[in-house]
């Protein structure tokens, strides 16, 4: 029990049934090795899954205008094996699981399936204690940490993330066009605009052009509250 509440602990939520959290915890490796089979984390894994969608997807809606295609690819990353994995990780889950003596012996405890399983069936288990409102609480944190790396990964290029998001209506097109040079020729200055259909939505400066180009994509991409 004195594990059990250390989770809780560090999950920041307190069972009202801390049954249901000890079967989060529950590996099919450790139910089968029973002499008296118990019932493993698996279905509540199933419905972890579509729950974390679920809080996902409006997380996503609410937080900005977002194409359906954008919104589709962000949840994809949100809801990961990888990501899942990391949200595991950040809550020491693998020390509390019930492992089978050979997964455990394998390395079962460190290994991102069964974390990212085992992260799934934990927000099944604070859904069916708590309800949504709970699961949603207990969820929100990883997710906005975790769009906050995809964004400044995706944005390390912001010529490439305006293309990607242009891209999603086929009939639009982008050009970069220089409209200055300044300074001497050891140190020049260029500065250039972004177009869209011929119309400029940003502007930027560099001692390149390219470096120009990516300064215009990101004032673009600022204008157009992505950035």
């Amino acid at each position: 029990m004195s594990s059990l509440n250390e989770l809780m602990k560090a999950i920041n939520y307190k069972f009202r049934n801390p049954g249901l959290l000890e079967r989060a915890l529950v590996h099919s490796s450790y139910a089968n090795e029973r002499r008296n089979p118990i019932p493993s984390n698996e279905r509540l894994e199933f419905l972890g899954d579509s729950v974390l969608g679920l809080i996902t997807a409006v997380y996503l809606f609410n937080k900005k205008n977002w194409s359906e295609g954008e919104l589709t690819r962000l949840r994809a990353a949100l809801v990961c094996e990888k990501a899942l994995f990391s949200y595991a990780k950040k809550l020491g889950l693998g020390k509390h699981l019930l492992l089978g003596k050979g997964e455990r012996m394998t390395g079962g405890a460190s290994r991102p399936s069964i974390l990212a399983d085992a992260f799934e069936a934990l927000v099944a288990a604070i859904f069916l204690d708590g309800g949504f409102e709970a699961a949603t609480d207990f969820i929100l944190p990883f997710l906005e940490e975790e769009l906050s790396t995809q964004k400044s990964q995706r944005f390390s290029d912001y010529k490439t993330a305006l293309q990607e998001i242009v891209q999603q209506n086929p009939e639009e097109r982008l050009d970069y066009v220089l409209v200055g040079e300044s300074g001497p020729d050891h140190s020049k200055i260029f500065t250039v605009e972004v177009r869209l259909n011929s119309n400029t939505i940003g502007s930027g400066r560099g001692r390149s052009k390219k470096e120009a180009e990516q300064h215009a994509a990101r004032q673009a991409l600022k204008l157009m509250g992505y950035d």
